[in-house]
């Protein structure tokens, strides 16, 4: 039987701590369908725990760290889907079903992204740019790429720091 303070803490490990079932459940050496099946009673009695972890990353963190790591999920997702679809006898028709779903899904999760947490579209843009400038004087004005790499390394620092969620 787990007591009412032995589940506090449980939670408090979730929500507050962000780790994972599994983490949980060794530290408090239970198994992690426990942990699950408490998230879940719990959730029915109104207290949701992931509703509740995310709301502690807001507030403690930000909206933007939110988006990057939901981001980021996603796109990790994506890949595995995408070497699902690569890797799977399906028809080729099916394939591209697959292709049209991903990239739907992709574009309305980055212009969510964008809507959401403006500064990491806006970080995403500043690195392109900077990338691109150093291309161009690499192809085009290649005995000032030495110059262009010692001003352009702080610069991104810095547009990191003012940019960055």
């Amino acid at each position: 039987m787990i007591t009412p303070d032995k589940r506090r803490k449980i939670r408090s490990d979730y929500v507050n701590r962000r780790m994972a079932a599994t983490t949980i459940a060794t530290i408090h050496k239970i198994s992690a369908s426990t942990v699950g099946r408490m998230k879940k009673a719990a959730k029915a009695d109104g207290d949701d725990w992931d509703i509740a972890r995310t709301a502690t990353v807001i507030a403690g963190e930000g909206l933007d760290v939110v988006v990057s790591t939901v981001v980021e999920d996603f796109m990790i997702l994506a890949q595995g889907l995408l070497e699902e679809v690569k890797d799977e006898q399906v028809s080729n028709e099916d394939k591209i079903k697959h292709l049209i779903n991903l990239s739907d899904a992709t574009v309305k999760m980055t212009a969510a992204a964008a809507r959401l947490a403006p500064k990491i579209s806006e970080l995403g843009v500043a690195q392109s740019v900077v990338q691109q400038l150093l291309e161009f004087v690499r192809e085009n004005f290649p005995h000032h790429s030495n110059a262009i790499l010692e001003i352009i390394e702080p610069f991104g620092d810095q547009l990191t720091a003012r940019l960055a969620p």
